[in-house]
């Protein structure tokens, strides 16, 4: 279920994000994960569910879990 891909520095994750309906619920769920160290830039789609991270590194699943909760969403795993 794992989306990731690494290139020259940066790590890009997909994750699915259950509950995004609107251009709010993908800036609450950007604002978020934005706040997470090493995250460069973050695209939520509502539409699909799909949240792209990319980030300085791997970043921990956990961390990107309660970042989306803290948005009131629910993380339903990496696509």
């Amino acid at each position: 279920m794992t989306s990731q891909t690494d290139t020259q520095g940066s790590v890009t994750a997909v994750y699915k994000v259950s509950g995004m309906t609107c251009g709010h619920c993908e800036g609450a769920v950007s604002g978020e994960i934005s706040r997470l160290a090493g995250v460069s830039s973050v695209q939520a789609v509502a539409s699909s569910g799909e949240v792209t991270v990319v980030s300085a590194a791997p970043l921990d699943e956990e961390a990107v879990r309660a970042a989306v909760d803290e948005a009131g969403f629910e993380l339903a795993g990496k696509a």
